[in-house]
């Protein structure tokens, strides 16, 4: 599509392929750019890791497993000082595992193989002994300072070469013991597990006299506070008329009344009281005479409805007569003064039964208000005894709390008395030790995977930090995210001629500039810039090439354009199409009105040329008049584009003052060569000068920036192969 077909609101819209790739894409990127690096770390880690395993002597581990069981404590927890919790198991067990660790136990463990006087146990660590303070090596007379520094050694080197791993979740301690000599390490283990053993015997017989001492003093007290406690219980009981007819003890132990006389009295009375208040309801329920005539008295009185009946029948025949004759006929009258009669009779009978229930209401109140006053009689005496209860239950509660401790320690005492004369041990041997048959290291695959795990963690660190010290930029995608510029595109870096690679349209360097072309024409709501410059940070990042490329790409489509070499201080551009350089850019800005007759023409479709011409003695002033502005405005009427190769910006004002004349500027940053902070620089004196830059041309790129993944070289070259690519 033509760019200038765009329209209006299209200008700035360019190709967003050059997104940041994912993280773990960067990561692979930056492992593969400094691939030989990270070999070269991680085979000297591998190296160093074969050496030493080669040079270490080897070491035999043996090892051996005990049990060890809970022990109660139980002379604490009758004084309420321990409990059976799992915190406190923790912290036996963490207990029991320091005395595996401690320093007298190995102690005992030297002077029960007598290492202090084997040579043997010293040659086995490695260690040689200082003839002075040791004694010479097989000398048996030892004194006893020289001996006393043995067994301290011999114990310091069994500490450093013992392990004691306990079995989560169990009650299994594994022991294990590394030494050169595999008969030595069976041996000190066993002897570890058997002296742990004895150590603990020896202390659990040692405490058992004092335990002893202990609680018989203790009974004897606790004895006479029992008898004490259960007295005054008792006695205060007595005096106070609390008399139980119930009482149970708690899994605690202690005593609880559950029932006395006077609650089970209350407990009577109360069910009486609840009775007689529901008869005394039920009677003034009946006396109020709530439902009126209907109400369940009158209803069911056999008299009261005997009458009904009958005056039913004869209020049917009075109905039937005057329906004859008139009232005032006399055996309707007759009837009329019989019904009269049958109401008079029922309404009698009727008040009869109310004055009854008069009668049942007044038996009922009586019952109910004797039984209350029963009730609040008992309730004070029960709030009494209640309260005296309060003391009561103080004694009790001592009696069982002395009866307990009385009980709890007579029993200790008795199993004190048979553990010490049993001796029963809480360790015991599950596995010995045997004499290993191979050594435990140096292991050849664990040095050589720990070594590659330390070469790769030291290339990671040393990958991490050049990619910190190297500041240029290698990935396309890090120009928006560096510079907030857009990408017009990258050049591959090649070998081959720049107009080599020009002149076929299907080369991967041809197609590289096309996608620039096209992209630097969405920049523009008008489409490709009318007037632009190709500029760099520093010299040597291919901005010339950019700059003929892009005159030959635009010329291709059939445009006018005019590629003018504004760098006077090294121009490049002739040598490139190999034209003279006699007369040029500068003679113009000199004064040389007829521009068109230094215009240089090129055998290349739509393609003139406007060489520097002679070195002028300062570019700069040449450049700051408004003599550059008049030249590219004229040339502009001349041709449909302009293009300028200008000088590299840092160091010099050429740049800057080139981009005052023309529309923008397109900035060429070599990959892997300027540094972040010059870029910067670079777009910063441009935009001082309100210089708009177009976008941004990575250059220089390597095959291997394109071949691992990023997608950034998709579609130049189709259908040619990878290596003629990166050519």
């Amino acid at each position: 599509m033509d760019p200038k077909a765009s329209g209006p609101g299209q200008g700035g819209q360019v190709n967003d392929s050059y997104a940041v790739p994912p993280i773990l894409k960067q990561y692979w990127h930056t492992a593969l750019r400094w691939r030989w690096l990270i070999g070269a770390i991680i085979a000297g880690a591998l190296a160093v890791g074969l050496i030493v395993t080669l040079l270490t002597p080897a070491r035999y581990t043996a090892g051996s497993q005990i049990e060890i069981s809970r022990e109660q404590k139980k002379i604490t927890n009758v004084e309420g000082l321990d409990s059976s919790t799992a915190d406190s198991d923790m912290e036996f067990y963490e207990t029991q595992y320091a005395l595996l660790r401690s320093y007298s136990l190995g102690e005992r463990v030297a002077r029960k193989l007598d290492l202090g006087r084997s040579d043997d146990f010293f040659a086995a660590h490695g260690i040689t002994l200082d003839a002075g303070r040791f004694g010479a090596a097989g000398q048996s007379n030892l004194t006893a300072g020289q001996l006393a520094a043995r067994e301290k050694l011999a114990a310091k080197l069994l500490l450093d070469n013992i392990e004691v791993s306990p079995v989560r979740r169990s009650r299994l301690v594994n022991l294990s013991y590394t030494s050169r000599s595999a008969g030595l390490s069976a041996r000190v283990v066993n002897a570890w597990a058997s002296q742990f053993i004895a150590a603990s015997m020896d202390r659990q017989l040692a405490s058992t006299a004092d335990a002893r001492r202990f609680l018989e003093e203790r009974l004897g007290n606790l004895r006479a506070r029992l008898e004490q406690s259960e007295r005054e219980a008792v006695g205060y009981a007595s005096r106070n008329d609390i008399v139980a007819l119930a009482s149970v003890r708690d899994n605690e132990g202690k005593t609880q009344v559950q029932r006395t006389m006077i609650q089970s009295d209350l407990e009577e009375l109360n069910t009486a009281l609840n009775v007689a208040r529901a008869d005394r309801v039920a009677a003034e329920s009946r006396l109020t005479g709530r439902g009126g005539d209907d109400n369940v008295d009158a209803l069911t009185n056999p008299t009261i409805t005997q009458l009904r009946q009958k005056r039913a029948d004869v209020a049917s025949d009075y109905a039937k007569m005057i329906v004859r004759f008139e009232p005032n006929y006399p055996t309707a009258q007759a009837l009329m003064m019989q019904i009269k009669s049958l109401d008079e009779a029922i309404a009698r009978e009727t008040a009869r039964v109310g004055n009854s229930r008069a009668q049942s209401y007044r038996e009922a109140l009586k019952r109910e208000q004797d039984l209350g006053a029963q009730v609040a009689a008992l309730k004070g005496r029960l709030d009494d005894q209640q309260h005296n209860a309060i003391q009561y239950n103080i004694y009790q509660r001592e009696a069982d709390t002395n009866r307990q401790l009385y009980d709890a320690l007579l029993q200790r005492y008795k199993e004190i008395g048979i553990a010490g004369s049993v001796g029963v041990s809480n360790i015991v041997v599950v596995d010995p030790a045997i004499a290993p048959s191979t050594p435990s290291a140096p292991s050849l695959p664990k040095n050589m995977a720990l070594a590659f795990a330390i070469g790769l963690a030291l290339a990671v660190i040393a990958t991490l930090a050049l990619e910190q010290i190297d500041e240029g930029i290698s990935q396309p995608g890090q120009i928006q995210q560096l510079f907030q510029l857009p990408l017009l595109g990258h050049v591959p870096l090649t070998d081959s001629s720049v107009t080599d690679g020009i002149e076929d349209p299907k080369s991967y360097f041809s197609e590289a500039y096309f996608t620039i072309r096209s992209n630097l024409a969405f920049t523009t709501d008008h489409g490709l810039p009318r007037s632009f410059i190709v500029t760099s940070t520093q010299p040597a990042e291919g901005k010339s090439t950019t700059s003929y490329a892009l005159a030959r790409i635009i010329g291709r489509t059939g445009k006018n354009v005019l590629l003018i070499d504004g760098d006077m201080r090294s121009p490049d551009i002739h040598h490139l199409l190999g034209l003279d350089n006699a007369m040029g850019l500068s003679n113009a800005l000199a004064g040389d009105d007829n521009v068109a007759a230094l215009i240089q023409s090129t055998p290349y479709k739509g393609l003139s040329v406007l060489t520097s011409g002679p070195k002028p003695p300062s570019a700069a002033e040449l450049l700051s008049s408004d003599r550059i502005r008049h030249i590219v405005g004229e040339l502009q009427g001349m041709y449909d584009h302009v293009v300028i190769d200008a000088p590299p910006i840092l160091g010099l004002s050429d740049s800057p003052l080139l981009g005052r004349a023309v529309e923008g500027a397109v900035l060429v940053i070599q990959a892997e060569g300027a540094a972040v902070r010059g870029v910067r620089a670079a777009i910063s004196r441009l935009r001082m000068v309100n210089t708009h830059i177009f976008g941004t041309v990575l250059t220089k790129i390597k095959a291997s920036e394109l071949a691992y993944g990023y997608g950034y070289g998709y579609g130049y070259g189709y259908g040619d192969d990878v290596e003629h690519k990166a050519a």
